[in-house]
């Protein structure tokens, strides 16, 4: 497998295109774990909600405990404060807790959907012509890979010349068909070479 071309200019391009996106990747994660950080701070008002409810069921549990020891109705009133602070206190610590739990829920959704929604476009947009790119540069190197026997350079000569643009040959050679018939394939094979990115 191949991945980048063997052309100087050309794969410093490539390198920097690669090197490119890696930067965004890695400055969309931060961004997205910068929101998740800040909504997570949000968590504050809920944690308050909760320990002021917390507060409250403890009040009314210390009540409770006081007039426990009172004689003949101590009990009942020590039911009826427990009863009241479950049912005010708890109810609110409750409430709290669920809060905290929403939050950072939405912390963690609000982080990946800031990194995950560019992220996927971007990597949705670079990868599939990239991916391409190194297939072609892989079927290349491997189809152009032995130039040692005649009948070789013939074939890929006459590719060049009967396949490439003319700005692309005329880079290489000044008569592509002349040098085809003339058997003088060396301008005809770097052409072919440069136009896959393969090195000469």
């Amino acid at each position: 497998m191949r991945l980048y071309p063997q052309i100087p200019h050309r794969f410093a391009s490539r390198l920097l295109a690669d090197l490119l996106v890696v930067t965004a990747i890695v400055l969309l994660a931060f961004v997205g774990l910068t929101v998740r950080a800040t909504v997570n701070r949000l968590v504050v008002v809920p944690q308050g909600v909760r320990e002021t409810g917390g507060a409250v069921q403890s009040g009314f549990h210390d009540a409770a405990d006081a007039v426990g020891h009172v004689p003949i109705i101590g009990s009942d009133l020590s039911d009826a404060f427990q009863s009241a602070g479950e049912g005010s206190g708890g109810r609110v610590e409750e409430l709290g807790q669920e809060g905290v739990d929403r939050t950072h829920r939405l912390a963690d959704l609000l982080g990946l959907l800031v990194f995950g929604l560019p992220a996927v476009a971007l990597l949705a947009w670079y990868l599939p012509p990239r991916l391409a790119l190194v297939r072609r540069l892989t079927l290349a190197s491997q189809v152009l890979d032995d130039r040692t026997s005649p009948e070789r350079r013939r074939l890929i000569a006459m590719r060049a010349a009967f396949a490439l643009p003319f700005e692309t040959l005329l880079r290489h050679t000044a008569d592509p068909v002349g040098d085809l018939a003339a058997e003088r394939y060396d301008g005809l094979i770097a052409a072919v070479l440069d136009d896959s990115g393969l090195r000469r």
